[in-house]
């Protein structure tokens, strides 16, 4: 055994041996190299998968972003909860428009007490309906009011959809993204093992260094605790998909498959133009000031008397039997207390037909910058996943192949050929994660304009046979 600072030439007879190491060692890497990050076509740019490597706490099968969309939408209780009170406000529409319940009233009208009997001439039985009925068209406004609230709280039931696909999108893009890094630092360890084993031969027989042997062994602990760290973070992103389907958080989730992305950006005005028109949101919004509308036009008339009508019919005992009478009536309500009610029902209309309107003008321009924002974030994740599938990797992974040549013949150290692989290595896991965000900023554009703008039960592998899986 020699120490670090001394080497000496390898006896002749080792030379072979020491040969066919390294050979084997190219030979292990070419595989590596070959498969890293491909820098894709025209057809395929930034949709091109990582492998989808079976990694602790998943199963072999692998799960499309729209069967998870179907399943939160069929189990989550955020939107059943959300679905039951659209459907209460639904249920009050009927009503709205009928007016208040008549009043029945049975009377026993100048009986002697005590014996309970009628007094003669005055005693008499009577049964009496009155019936109040709204004037100026209040029943008519009543309706509407209650329409346009049912109205908004079903979009807002669908805009809870949407938030909540929106939600289950960035949870299984960080699913994809920790079992892609996963999947890159096994391999990257299974490399490095390789070499290490490889830098102890050339150690053991005089040809390399201590410290390579121990760099390399430092490196593969690295790996080790960065496949721990991803696995802690794929566990995590697994129990948010549970939550969202209502399961249990052990419940084993499959291989995240990245979705076939589309090949163009839609512009920012047109995704705007839809936005305004398809945003559940921005729809509950033009509702809300609809109904604010109606509300304030109501309270203009409540100033109005309500009319009253009654009929009573009474029976009495006479001389010759039975007699019978009746009554028709005819009321009104006196809104004398006009200066604190009816009047203060105007003040309160009007203010909430401008919080309305306020409402609505800021979900607009809110959901103006968030496409604004998102789209950005989806610009520079494909001009970036771009450059890295067309220009890094590939001059990376050519940097490593021409290292591990100098290498076999001495010309580069152990350390720059380490360096170089480990580069390899962070620039295939921003790979995946310029790849995660852009799935994270269509799901986004999706929320924000409440329209599907990709198949999400096409796969990036299916794209590129021509099929589903």
């Amino acid at each position: 055994m020699w120490s670090s600072s001394y080497r000496r030439r390898a006896p002749l007879a080792s030379r072979p041996i020491l040969l066919r190491l390294v050979l084997w060692l190219s030979q292990a890497a070419a595989p590596l190299v070959a498969t890293g990050a491909q820098a894709p076509d025209a057809s395929q740019r930034s949709a091109a998968p990582a492998r989808t490597t079976q990694v602790s706490g998943s199963t072999s099968e692998v799960v499309r972003l729209g069967d998870i969309y179907a399943s939160v939408r069929q189990n989550n209780p955020k939107i059943a909860a959300a679905r039951s009170l659209a459907e209460a406000y639904r249920a009050r529409i009927p009503g709205a428009g009928l007016p208040p319940d008549p009043q029945l009233q049975l009377g026993f009208m100048n009986y002697t007490i005590p014996g309970l009997r009628p007094m003669d001439p005055l005693g008499m039985t009577q049964l009496q309906v009155m019936q109040m009925i709204p004037t100026a068209g209040k029943l008519g406004l009543t309706s509407r009011i209650a329409s346009s609230q049912a109205a908004a709280e079903r979009e807002r039931a669908v805009d809870v959809e949407w938030e909540l696909r929106s939600v289950t999108a960035m949870a299984y893009y960080e699913l994809y993204d920790a079992e892609q890094a996963i999947a890159i630092a096994t391999e990257t360890r299974r490399l490095l093992q390789d070499i290490a084993a490889v830098a102890r031969t050339m150690y053991e027989v005089g040809e390399g260094r201590q410290a390579d042997v121990l760099r390399a062994q430092v490196e593969i602990a690295r790996m080790t605790e960065e496949i721990t760290r991803m696995q802690a973070m794929r566990s995590a992103a697994a129990a948010r998909l549970n939550a969202l389907l209502d399961r249990d958080p052990a419940s084993a989730v499959g291989t995240a498959a990245l979705p076939r992305f589309p090949d163009d950006v839609p512009v920012e005005e047109r995704l705007v133009s839809v936005a305004s028109r398809n945003r559940p949101m921005i729809r509950a919004g033009v509702e809300d000031v609809q109904a604010a509308d109606a509300m304030a036009v109501r309270a203009r008339r409540e100033l109005w008397p309500d009319l009253i009508v009654g009929a009573q019919y009474g029976q009495r005992s006479g001389e010759m039997g039975a007699e019978r009478m009746g009554s028709l009536m005819f009321g009104a309500s006196l809104p004398i207390f006009a200066g604190k009610r009816q009047l203060k029902m105007r003040d309160e209309a009007a203010a909430m037909r401008a919080m309305a309107e306020a409402d609505l003008q800021y979900m607009r321009a809110d959901t103006r910058g968030r496409i604004g924002e998102a789209l950005a974030a989806l610009n520079r994740a494909r001009n970036l996943t771009r450059l890295y599938s067309t220009t890094v990797l590939p001059q990376a992974e050519a940097t490593v192949a021409s290292a591990m040549a100098a290498y076999r013949v001495g010309q580069v150290d152990f350390m720059t050929l380490l360096d170089d692989r480990m580069t390899v290595n962070n620039y295939r896991q921003e790979l995946a994660t310029l790849q995660a965000e852009e799935g994270r900023a269509w799901a986004e554009l999706e929320m924000l304009t409440g329209t599907e703008l990709f198949d999400p039960y096409v796969t990036a592998l299916a794209a590129s046979s021509g099929g589903k899986p």
